[in-house]
């Protein structure tokens, strides 16, 4: 059977594919495996308490009920515009003007099945083939201004990959008093110097913050000064909240979220908890509301509203910032340290260094002069009933053929048990001490 072009793009092995197919084949093992490689949401009690309640009241309330006349928050017996259910963008408008006085309106907002779905529509929106002014075809790219990146963002381009980035500066930084951590910061002068920003080959910038795979979080300053270069050369600033302000809020540093007509912000439910309910939510301009409400219409018809009802009522009254704040940051904080306490004590003498933990589900580990490529390191650990995923997958819009740094790193989720944790870790260790000591 002969696919076209389309199919044979999407059906070819990604990065993407192979961290969904490790995690899919490891819930059905018979084996125990340390699931330290997905980006799956922590089981947290108070977290899944509070949807539970939820979901039972949308079954006492009508939603389920095929009633048009339904009084219910959102009957999920019926479609909902391609924009999105009407009640959950009505409270999303409230919520975001209640906290940060933006002045929505529904026309600022349009749901995606997923965040992933929001970034297939955006990429495709601003990266790929254009018509200039003078009715010449101009290939335009999504700017990354730091990678590493999400894995994700790689391939979904329906034709080609579109992407310019940037390499990080790479900072050595002290981490609650201690050694032995770095971080990214943009590096700006070879970001303004890029050629396809100065020929107008750029149709958007987007940053992800905190960063996956790396708990980054670009600095109140950094942001601007990304604002304002998307403004002087007019093209968007698309941010990918999906771990931020202010749900599930997994950020650690003193930073604040904005947003104007020129700024197309994407959130998600999945990190609070509800990635089966695949929700995700796009403020932005509404001519790029509607062109997403188009693209909705023709892939999905609408957007699935369960997430969106249970999520309603939390929007409404403030409960799903006061989880975020209350349960799931300090969840995820104190899963950090203790994470980074387990990595130095198995690896207190061999070059590892940790990318300082500032926000998100991860921590981003970099084995300086590792022998082999991270790469190869996952397949031993996945041998060893450990996941973890490479750097390699992290580095769209750049060659990294000669960039030993991209072989050299590994991500790894701290959204498990604390049990896990022990586990995996100690695997990482064994093998990594292994690794170092027979290069000697």
């Amino acid at each position: 059977m002969k696919f076209s072009k389309f199919g044979q793009k999407f059906t070819q092995p990604t990065g993407i594919s192979q961290l969904m197919d490790d995690l899919g084949d490891a819930l059905k093992s018979d084996q125990p495996v340390n699931m330290l490689g997905g980006g799956n949401p922590a089981r947290i009690e108070a977290v899944n308490e509070l949807f539970l309640q939820t979901y039972q009241a949308l079954g006492n309330d009508g939603s389920f009920r095929e009633d048009i006349n339904s009084t219910a928050t959102s009957s999920m017996a019926n479609y909902s515009n391609p924009q999105g259910d009407a009640a959950f963008i009505d409270a999303l408008v409230g919520f975001f003007n209640r906290h940060y006085d933006w002045n929505l309106t529904s026309e600022n907002i349009a749901l995606t099945n997923g965040s992933q779905n929001a970034f297939f529509y955006l990429f495709n929106l601003f990266g790929g083939a254009f018509t200039d002014e003078q009715n010449e075809s101009v290939d335009k790219s999504i700017l990354l201004p730091l990678t590493p990146e999400y894995i994700g963002y790689s391939d979904v381009h329906v034709e080609g990959q579109h992407f310019t980035a940037v390499l990080p500066h790479i900072d050595e930084v002290t981490h609650d008093g201690e050694a032995g951590f770095f971080k990214y910061r943009v590096d700006f002068e070879a970001l303004e110097n890029l050629p396809a920003l100065k020929e107008g080959r750029i149709g958007a910038i987007c940053c992800s913050r905190p960063t996956n795979p790396t708990g980054n979080v670009l600095t109140d300053e950094e942001m601007a000064h990304l604002a304002e270069i998307a403004k002087r050369y007019d093209v968007p600033l698309i941010i990918d909240n999906a771990y931020g302000m202010p749900f599930p809020n997994i950020i650690y540093s003193n930073v604040t979220l904005n947003w104007d007509d020129n700024t197309i912000l994407c959130f998600s439910l999945s990190k609070i908890g509800l990635p089966g309910v695949r929700t995700g939510i796009i403020v932005a301009a509404p001519e790029v509301i509607a062109a997403v409400s188009a693209m909705n219409a023709v892939v999905n018809l609408s957007p699935t509203r369960f997430g969106a009802s249970i999520a309603t009522p939390l929007v409404e009254n403030d409960a799903i910032k006061d989880l975020s704040d209350n349960e799931i940051k300090p969840f995820y904080q104190q899963q950090a340290k203790t994470a980074v306490t387990l990595l130095k004590k198995e690896l207190a003498d061999y070059p590892l260094v940790i990318h300082k933990p500032e926000g998100a589900i991860f921590l981003w580990l970099w084995f300086k002069d590792l022998p082999i490529t991270t790469l190869e390191l996952y397949d031993i650990l996945k041998e060893k009933g450990t996941l973890i995923v490479p750097s390699q997958y992290f580095f769209p819009g750049v060659d990294i053929s000669d960039y030993k740094h991209a072989h050299e790193c590994i991500r790894m989720s701290i959204a498990a048990d604390e049990q896990t944790l022990i586990d995996g870790i100690a695997v990482i260790g064994e093998v990594v001490r292994k690794l170092y000591d027979e290069a000697k």
